[in-house]
């Protein structure tokens, strides 16, 4: 499945559930439906910020991925394994939007990636921006770093499905 046809599906998928269940937290330390959507959308969105920053920039960097960044590259997706991240960077995604609202955002992301498909790959492949897990990644990665997460999360979004289903 492409990544335009994933996003489609993730947010014709919104129509399937109330808002009690969009809201819903099984037990402490799990998110809810619409916390995970809200993840999803910010992320991309600073991915695709940076994206945009590699299209801008005029200094080429030479750095390269880190030996996970090579690996999620290469394997063109994250290992089938719970990230944590750093209690710093883990604040608990927002839990507060309606269907509507998550309907709008994934709208917007789908529009913004739409408008950057036919572009991204005439921006320069050594004008990169430093992930902070994957190391220096180019506008092509950073757009394709959107659908890998997305696929990351499908099952998440099962098993948070099971919950309330």
């Amino acid at each position: 499945m492409s990544d335009n046809k994933l996003l489609i599906t993730f947010k014709s998928d919104l129509y399937n559930y109330s808002l009690e269940q969009l809201r819903y937290i099984s037990e402490e330390g799990v998110w809810s439906i619409g916390q995970m959507y809200d993840h999803l959308i910010v992320v991309a969105h600073e991915y695709l910020d940076n994206m945009e920053t590699c299209a801008t920039l005029i200094e080429e960097h030479p750095l390269g991925k880190t030996q996970f960044g090579e690996q999620l590259f290469r394997n063109r997706g994250f290992p089938p394994i719970k990230i944590r991240l750093p209690d710093e960077l883990n604040s608990p995604p927002n839990n507060s939007d309606s269907m509507e609202d998550l309907i709008i955002r994934m709208d917007q992301l789908i529009q913004r990636l739409r408008r950057w498909e036919s572009k991204v790959d005439s921006i320069n492949p050594n004008n990169k921006v430093n992930h902070g897990g994957f190391g220096w990644l180019n506008a092509r990665e950073w757009y394709d770093l959107v659908g890998m997460h997305f696929r990351h999360h499908l099952r998440q979004k099962d098993e948070l499905e099971r919950y309330i289903l």
